[in-house]
């Protein structure tokens, strides 16, 4: 029976939406994250010339649709030899997280181990499963009961990245607990500073990472941040044809099943690499403008070496933080909704109009 689970945490930015909306000019929303940019026109013609879909499609994607998710890992991950077998797509990545754990036949005594600054619905498909949930980055202290590990490069909400050294250790580790790494990677195009200003943020499939053995391990994907779909709910899951093949079963038997139409407009977005460059270089010149502000005005940026936010902290209750932003007009997420151990930070995101960005970047001024 599934239990009570907690209430929405946005729910409790009500009445700081409230603040914020009595601003003279406006609502800056860094909150959510939602992309803001139109969809590429090529993926738009794609769905609107493959909507006479008169049939059921299949839960395990076109042969087309596999064939492009695959070739997609090989160009823009690093990942070779991937089979049609070794490719899911699914309605959305959120949708997966939440039910990977209940997929996967997880329940009362397993640990479902996720970041220790964390996007939420880890720990919610944990509860859903009835396992429990632990926050550790740590392997050397994943327990000994642990079914399923949840990692997150680049990370939500700290934009932390795991280089393959990491990745690697945390794939050993999870092999000797005989548990399933899965591995969400959905902001992998957007990299910032140091080394990933000019190299591929590894994925956990990448060979320098598995060799050739992807015996229980996954990779997360979706095409919401890259191509601006979220409301289209496009993405995938690759990895252990095994697991892949579990996942499947459990999913024809439910109905989960991506339409047809949007399977076509993932194919024309897995096959285009300029609208994904264009995209980036939009929230790379948000960025360059939004730090800075929110530097000179006493925040300190933590990690967010990639991603699609900024994990900021001014040493003080993430709520005065949120409270203060709001009178400003500017709204973004209280540390605490990733984890009870970030009570004193905030999260804003890049996905604003370039009007909206230069108003925060003013208002913090």
């Amino acid at each position: 029976m599934l239990h009570q689970l907690p209430d929405y945490p946005w729910d409790l930015m009500g009445p700081f939406v409230e603040r914020a909306s009595r601003h003279p000019h406006g609502v800056v929303d860094l909150s959510i994250g939602s992309p803001v940019d139109p969809t590429p026109l090529i993926i738009r013609e794609a769905l609107a010339t493959a909507t006479d879909a008169h049939a059921y499609p299949t839960t395990a994607g076109a042969p087309a649709l596999r064939e492009a998710i695959v070739g997609w890992f090989e160009r823009r991950r690093g990942v070779s030899g991937l089979g049609a077998d070794a490719v899911l797509p699914t309605i959305g990545s959120k949708e997966l997280v939440a039910w990977l754990p209940f997929m996967l036949g997880l329940g009362a005594g397993d640990v479902v181990v996720h970041p220790r600054a964390a996007y939420p619905t880890y720990a919610i498909g944990a509860a859903i499963a009835e396992a429990t949930a632990v926050a550790s980055d740590d392997p050397a202290e994943w327990p000994r009961n642990t079914k399923l590990v949840w990692l997150n490069s680049p990370g939500n909400p700290d934009g932390r990245v795991l280089d393959v050294e990491q990745l690697a250790a945390a794939v050993a580790r999870a092999r000797v607990l005989g548990a399933v790494l899965a591995s969400d990677e959905c902001y992998a195009e957007l990299g910032w500073e140091g080394e990933w200003m000019s190299r591929p943020i590894p994925s956990v499939l990448d060979p320098r990472v598995v060799g050739d053995d992807l015996h229980g391990v996954l990779s997360v994907y979706s095409l919401s941040k890259q191509s601006n779909l979220a409301g289209y709910r496009a993405a995938f899951v690759a990895g252990d044809p095994e697991v892949i093949a579990r996942l499947l079963n459990v999913r024809k038997h439910a109905g989960l099943i991506v339409p047809a139409p949007l399977q076509a407009a993932m194919i024309v977005a897995l096959g285009d690499d300029a609208h994904v460059d264009a995209q980036r270089e939009l929230y790379r010149a948000r960025r360059a403008l939004l730090k800075p502000a929110l530097e000179g005005a006493g925040f300190r940026i933590d990690a967010s070496e990639a991603g699609l936010y900024l994990w900021a902290s001014e040493d003080r209750d993430s709520w005065e933080s949120i409270g203060r932003l709001a009178d400003l007009g500017i709204l973004a997420g209280p540390g605490v909704f990733y984890g009870d151990h970030f009570t004193r930070h905030v999260r804003l995101s890049l996905t604003a109009s370039d009007e909206r960005i230069e108003a925060a970047v003013s208002r913090l001024a």
